[in-house]
């Protein structure tokens, strides 16, 4: 690849949606050979953006700037924040997944858990394929999942916490705001899957069409909805939240149903996802229409 090429947002966005459509690595690993994927959302945000910050003071000293994640894995490559872009997508769930969901009670349909174990190996793939692509062309890169010292810490605030969100790289690119249940509402909706990298690299960010961080859930715009709390079928979801515990001790016990039931090593759950008014779009109208008119918001607050 050309050392010279310009890196714009229709380069980012022609990259992954090129994988999408010829890697063969984007499968569900069924007889059939179906696809996992057909498109993406895409989004920038500024590796100076305050919002980094805020999510450090909010989450944890242990939750990642781009600023520090990449200059851990690029030493050779030293950047400032305001070098950096963090390139984020979304991988909308396709119909005919959410469909066979909806219908699911307590475990997920044999489609969805399929995408959790083989949707998310092609957005592993994804992720090494846009940094590759980028190094290629002159750019350092890194995907903050796929480091080694990636993990999970126990947070006395969350429960369980990360050293790197991809639902809140995707907020800070643009791309949605947080549900009752912690998803990540989206244009195309809370169903779905979401990667990010962080590059080198100077594309302008993607304008943040949302106020505040809860923006497009009915349940904080207005006190309505809630019906990710019926579908949650253990109880998980309540007017006070999410508890992240009881769903990961679900999704444990979903691991030994996929096995006999389906055949095949995999787990999941997303009922929440699905059967739900933000299921693939957004569902407060207000948000909505201003999203599609390309209105923006005042600045938003720093996060409470």
């Amino acid at each position: 690849m050309d050392k010279n090429v310009s890196i714009s947002v229709d380069w980012v966005k022609e990259l992954i949606q090129k994988f999408i459509a010829g890697s063969p690595l984007n499968t569900m690993g069924n007889d059939a050979g179906e696809p996992a994927w057909d498109s993406a959302l895409v989004g920038f945000a500024s590796g100076a953006d305050p919002i980094w910050q805020q999510y450090k003071e909010y989450v944890g000293a242990f939750h990642w700037t781009p600023w520090e994640i990449f200059n851990q894995h690029c030493p050779g490559e030293k950047a400032v924040p305001e070098k950096l872009t963090v390139i984020s997508w979304v991988l909308p769930q396709r119909e005919m997944v959410r469909k066979t969901n909806r219908r699911a009670r307590k475990y997920p349909s044999e489609e969805w858990a399929r995408i959790r174990v083989y949707g998310e190996k092609f957005n592993v793939a994804l992720r090494r394929h846009v940094v590759q692509s980028l190094e290629q062309a002159g750019h350092a890169a890194v995907a903050p999942m796929l480091t080694p010292n990636w993990t999970v810490v126990i947070s006395e605030r969350f429960s369980y916490a990360s050293s790197w969100s991809e639902r809140h790289a995707a907020h800070a690119a643009g791309l949605g705001t947080f549900g009752l249940s912690d998803g990540l509402i989206t244009a195309r909706g809370k169903a779905m899957r979401t990667g990010s990298i962080v590059a080198k690299v100077s594309i302008p960010p993607t304008p943040r069409p949302y106020a505040d961080h809860q923006a497009y859930c009915l349940f904080y715009a207005d006190g309505t909805c809630g019906k990710c709390i019926d579908r949650c079928p253990v109880c998980a979801i309540t007017e006070a939240g999410h508890d992240k515990e009881k769903c990961r001790q679900h999704l444990v016990r979903s691991r030994e149903y996929v096995k006999e039931t389906y055949r095949f090593e995999g787990y999941g759950c997303g009922l929440c996802q699905v059967g739900v008014p933000c299921e693939s779009g957004i569902p407060v109208k207000a948000a909505r229409e201003a999203l599609e008119r390309g209105e923006l918001p005042p600045p938003p607050p720093p996060l409470a």
